[in-house]
């Protein structure tokens, strides 16, 4: 269960103010379909975010050492300055239209792939290496996504003017740095 609300936590706030949920929220105000994109977004964050876990988990079970655990929690107290540091999205920049691939397809492969090498995406990464329940983390990154993303899809522009997102940046943060030094306090064995 930590690993789940861990997980869902990090990413949710994480995710504020993030390039993916102003891609939700550019795609909720262009096509005006919000179902398919938040089935989009979903199906999109469960593959990237089980392969991200998957690599994660699978490096944490080859490089077993004290040094990759410290630097597993060195990466979470990055993720902290680097959650501080807003994205941008270009929204002058023509989006295609869906065609025959569809609102869902397309939400799909370009949630898909914005999320590559994201702050979440490599959170994911952390998570799976931090934690042994590779569907635990799987599952929390998810629900974080969606906590963060269905009301940037369903509300979208009056969300965005009302929801302060340095202080959500900052709380992010502060959780990223939490958990890197509680990482490394269990190393040093200050804690049990």
């Amino acid at each position: 269960m930590e690993a789940f609300t861990t997980s869902a936590a990090l990413v949710a706030l994480a995710e504020m103010g993030d390039k993916t949920q102003l891609l939700a929220m550019l795609l909720a105000t262009r096509f005006r379909r919000p179902l398919p994109i938040i089935m989009g977004i979903l199906a999109a964050t469960l593959a990237n975010h089980f392969l991200a876990a998957l690599v994660g988990h699978s490096i944490a079970g080859v490089l077993d050492h004290p040094w990759f655990r410290y630097a597993v929690a060195a990466s979470f107290i990055a993720m902290a300055g680097w959650t501080l540091i807003p994205d941008t999205f270009d929204e002058d920049e023509p989006l295609k239209a869906p065609g025959r691939a569809g609102v869902f397809v397309t939400t799909l492969v370009a949630f898909f792939l914005v999320e590559m090498g994201d702050k979440t995406q490599i959170a994911t990464v952390a998570l799976g290496a931090r934690f042994d329940s590779l569907l635990a983390v799987t599952a929390g990154t998810t629900m974080g996504m969606m906590i963060a993303n269905v009301p940037a899809v369903l509300f979208g522009e009056a969300l965005a003017k009302k929801v302060p997102m340095r202080a959500l940046q900052v709380a992010a943060a502060l959780l990223f740095l939490g958990l890197g030094l509680w990482m490394i306090a269990g190393l040093l064995g200050w804690i049990g």
